[in-house]
């Protein structure tokens, strides 16, 4: 039974992907064990290390249906690695051409490239959600780039901003993703064949050469050198999904916030009882954000075992190799899960401009004190007319009165700016600065 909530038959869809989810699974797994081991022999059968005959026989027992996947767990109980387990099998089912089977390779050669295959299956998953929530993003803030709503700093009202402002900040950063995604694909996605320790000793002369055809079979690069116990490949890959994640986990906070019935500015698509109560049927909670939150704090803990799973002994690690075993399937699944889920949302975002100008307006024109601050400070100084507003402001609270009827009655004021400008410099639309200019500036690179 599963215990996990990304293997759960109630849970796995809402915190995983399905794609992502067949990729780590035990059959995922050993498809790209079979892969690593198929493609080895007909490498080995090219160049002439192993006889041809005996490399198609091992290439064509290399298929999932063929596997007895009980006897397989039963043995790696046993030996303690499913590598040796599978070679066993495939020994039998190759007949005697299986006597050519993992031949100069070591186990975790074939488990490294295996891993590196699923993440790169994994990866092109998470291209395509990267690229939905881009497309999604990129629509909103084009479609939302001059309206206005409320700035927040320290959760209390700031100063004038337009959603399609915040919408290309999003944008920003999930192209910066997208950049990052494509830098790290080519340093990420190489072989690992290594043989005992690294040097490939076991094929003489030829074991370059194997490595190479090797690469070229899985359409994989060569490294450099063995990777053995050098795992910071694998690392990056995790802190880039926990980078991600951690862009996911902030649009979620602000959406779950700006779902506040007193804030009301969007809600998530609606589906028909999603997000409602047992109890309360007037709720609408934002259900795919708290799953984003959920999903993006887990990744976040497992990025730390990958940072330690570095520190691996010698030339073969005793230990923290082990731990990318266990960290691998729920760090993709999760982030999956959680880019699917802000896609969705993001595809569906309803954006409520009349509440957002509601909501610019519940401070009776204090947001805009630092527009009426800064043409003053050109007057009397900025010290001066900071401390200025700050009275004034503090004055419009107790009188519970518009800023504009302070600033007009006040002489300090009046003596500076007429009827008409306190007017302009405290209409929220008028003090958009460049928010406009830097939404197109982000739409250019979409």
């Amino acid at each position: 039974m599963p215990t996990s909530a990304i293997d759960s038959l109630v849970f796995r869809d809402i915190f995983g992907e399905p794609r992502v989810r067949a990729i780590w699974s035990d059959e995922g797994r050993t498809r790209r064990y079979l892969e690593v081991e198929a493609a080895l022999s007909r490498a080995q059968g090219a160049i002439g290390v192993i006889p041809r005959d005996a490399a198609a026989a091992i290439s064509d027992a290399c298929r999932i249906e063929n596997i007895d996947m009980d006897k397989l767990a039963q043995e790696t109980v046993a030996i303690g690695y499913p590598v040796l387990p599978l070679v066993h099998q495939l020994q039998e089912l190759a007949g005697e051409g299986g006597n050519w089977c993992h031949w100069g390779a070591t186990t975790q050669d074939i488990t490294d490239s295996a891993t590196i295959l699923q993440i790169r299956a994994s990866l092109d998953v998470i291209e395509e959600l990267l690229g939905r929530a881009v497309a999604a993003t990129a629509a909103l803030a084009r479609e939302h780039r001059d309206l206005p709503m409320v700035g927040r700093s320290n959760l209390q009202q700031g100063v004038p901003i337009t959603f399609g402002f915040k919408m290309a900040r999003l944008l920003a950063s999930l192209l910066r993703h997208r950049e990052r995604l494509a830098d790290l694909r080519p340093r990420v996605e190489v072989v690992e064949f290594g043989g005992a320790c690294g040097t490939i000793a076991s094929l003489g002369h030829d074991g370059m050469k194997v490595q190479g055809k090797l690469a070229e079979e899985l359409g994989l690069a060569t490294p450099e050198i063995a990777w053995h116990t050098e795992h910071d490949r694998i690392a990056e890959v995790a802190c880039f999904l926990g980078l991600v994640t951690g862009t996911l986990a902030k649009f979620a906070t602000d959406v779950k916030t700006m779902m506040m019935t007193e804030v009301g500015e969007v809600s998530e698509p609606f589906v028909p009882n999603r997000g409602s109560s047992s109890t309360m049927p007037q709720k609408r909670n934002p259900m795919s954000c708290c799953y984003i939150t959920a999903c993006a704090a887990s990744v976040r803990q497992s990025v730390a075992a990958f940072l330690e799973a570095m520190a691996s002994d010698h030339e073969r690690g005793t230990g923290p190799w082990e731990i990318e075993w266990i960290q691998l399937p729920p760090i993709f699944t999760l982030t999956s899960g959680a880019l699917a889920q802000a896609a969705f949302v993001l595809e569906g975002l309803e954006v409520h401009g009349d509440r957002m100008a509601s909501n610019l307006g519940i401070t009776k024109g204090l947001i805009m004190s630092e527009s009426v601050m800064m043409v003053l400070a050109r007057k009397l100084g900025r010290g001066q007319a900071h401390d200025l507003l700050y009275r004034l402001c503090r004055e419009a609270l107790k009188q519970d009165t518009s800023l504009a009827e302070v600033l007009r009655a006040d002489p300090d004021i009046s003596a500076h700016l007429s009827a008409d400008e306190i007017a302009e410099l405290t209409d929220p639309v008028r003090y958009l600065g460049s928010a406009g200019i830097a939404v197109d500036q982000v739409l250019s690179r979409v």
